[in-house]
């Protein structure tokens, strides 16, 4: 059953689930029912705290129970979430709580052997901010109260009826974006719609009770928080929340716990396949991965799928499409064949419309035809915080969303994503879409990750530089990289420049920051 609201949706998953396992933290655990309880508390504290209705309540913290409660009591106490990035410095939360006028702001403090209150007090006053709460295990901070101090704090709070009058149109949650072309923007997601894409997502990848689902998306995006968090409150799944990603110890998890479910950017599954013990565990009870939200190689799909020892076995394997400003679009589904599965993300989801069109405009081109890809729905965020401008930009005046993203559709509505709009350059008068050229080489024997970018070249205007990180072992050189592309692409196509890294920088939801690679490049030169 899909509530209208996110207190709704809890208090029914404690009715319906009971005392069954909600999450599991290590040696922690609660029950549908304990976890209602402490959110409840939680939220009764931010009301005793000051945090009034649609205030907004700040979250800097990695994946935990914890993490959970206080993020599910900001909307139970009639206020609005806004999950905060775990990696983020002092200056980069700070910014986020001053734009949205903070009233309440939840900080992991230690985490990763920082201070991140020192970190937000050196940056200067949050004139809004009504209290600081550290979480359980925190290093001390002056003037902070601990989230397990709020129970009594706010005992004799009504915050029930709080709950009670949350509307299915309020503003849930803001989650800013990744930021990669510039300032990030908060994009604001009502409750009806917060629930709506969970609940489309839980359904088509049949997610049930029986489930248990590790949640190694950091629960920040909205991939950990949406389709982790709230997909477990509405289908009674179990929650094994990640909050620090190690190889040995997630291969663990899946074998001790017997996890059914993990989702996750393509670099998980790479790592997972790649790494030197998987044979020493037993990984067979996955049964569904959905991945996505980033350039998702054929090949990798195609291990993901093939039996142990060779892949991981996994029988259901999806792809998708979202974005920040709208979670997810399209999805595989059952039954769908392995070519479509490693070659498209899928059809629409409930709810939502997909069209190609000509960039700038939104009238829809032919299947088959490559354009940006538009989507309109109940997925569609309402807009950007206190940017009029920006969300007029993003969403025209018929009400689709402008992704920037460029694919295609084919003539039963799989949709084919083949690059983003900024990242296509053009070489020698041709344009080149990196995608292409990093499916081709993520083939090569050797290759880990492959990152394509367009640099300056006084005779073509730009040619393409492959940034590569290689398997463990490999001694792969530029020329191998060069010789194999030319070979399996067109001479305008093949990169030039080859550059070999420990690592691309990625964001959470795994796409390549490849304005930091460019970045890099201008500073090499």
């Amino acid at each position: 059953m899909v509530h209208g609201t996110l207190p709704a949706a809890l208090r029914a998953a404690a009715s319906t689930y009971g005392d069954r396992p909600a999450v599991v933290d290590g040696d922690r655990i609660l029950s549908f029912t304990e976890l209602l309880d402490q959110v409840r508390e939680t939220a009764a504290g931010y009301a005793a705290l000051g945090l009034e209705p649609g205030g907004r309540v700040c979250v800097w913290a990695p994946n935990s129970i914890d993490w959970m409660v206080a993020g599910l009591a900001a909307t139970y106490a009639g206020g609005t979430l806004v999950p905060v990035n775990s990696r983020y410095t002092g200056h980069e939360a700070h910014d986020l709580a001053e734009r949205t006028s903070a009233q309440v702001f939840v900080v992991a403090n230690g985490f990763l052997g920082r201070d991140q209150v020192a970190e937000l007090r050196e940056i200067g006053d949050l004139p809004a901010l009504k209290a600081l709460v550290t979480m359980p295990g925190s290093t001390p901070a002056d003037g902070a109260t601990d989230l397990a101090a709020l129970a009594a704090l706010g005992a004799g709070v009504d915050v029930d009826t709080r709950a009670d009058q949350v509307s299915g149109d309020d503003v849930a949650d803001i989650l800013f974006t990744s930021g990669t072309t510039g300032r990030a923007k908060g994009a604001m997601s009502a409750h009806r719609q917060t629930i709506a894409v969970s609940a489309a997502w839980a359904e088509i990848g049949g997610v049930t009770a029986d489930d248990r689902y590790l949640v190694v998306n950091p629960f920040f995006h909205s991939f950990g928080y949406k389709i982790g968090i709230v997909v477990g409150l509405l289908t009674g799944a179990t929650l094994y929340p990640v909050a620090t990603f190690d190889l040995d110890s997630t291969m663990a998890t899946i074998q001790r716990e017997q996890i059914t479910v993990l989702p996750g950017a393509p670099t998980i599954f790479t790592s997972l396949l790649d790494a030197p013990h998987r044979g020493d565990y037993d990984l067979s009870s996955l049964r569904l991965s959905i991945t996505g939200a980033a350039v998702v190689p054929v090949v990798l799909i195609e291990r993901m799928r093939a039996a142990a020892p060779e892949g991981l076995g996994i029988d259901h394997v999806y792809t998708a499409f979202g974005m920040t400003e709208a979670v997810v679009a399209t999805m595989c589904r059952e039954g769908d064949d392995d070519a479509l599965v490693a070659t498209t993300c899928g059809r629409a989801i409930p709810g939502v419309e997909v069209r190609i069109a000509a960039v700038g405009g939104n009238d829809p081109l032919p299947a088959g035809a490559e354009g940006e890809l538009l989507v309109r729905g109940d997925v569609v965020m309402l807009g950007y915080l206190d940017d009029p401008a920006a969300t007029a930009e993003a969403i025209d005046a018929d009400g689709w969303l402008h992704t920037g993203d460029i694919g295609k559709v084919d003539e039963a509505g799989n949709l084919k994503i083949t690059d983003r709009l900024k990242d296509m350059y053009i070489s020698g008068g041709f344009n080149v879409y990196p995608a292409e050229v990093e499916q081709a080489l993520a083939r090569l024997d050797g290759v880990a990750d492959v990152a394509v970018i367009g640099v300056p070249d006084e005779r073509m205007g730009e040619i393409g530089k492959a940034v590569v990180v290689r398997k463990a072992g490999s001694d792969l050189t530029s020329e191998d990289v060069v010789a194999y592309a030319r070979e399996r692409l067109a001479n305008y196509k093949t990169p030039r420049l080859v550059e070999f890294v420990e690592v691309l920088p990625r964001n959470p939801s795994g796409k390549v920051l490849k304005n930091d690679l460019r970045l890099d490049q201008k500073e090499a030169h």
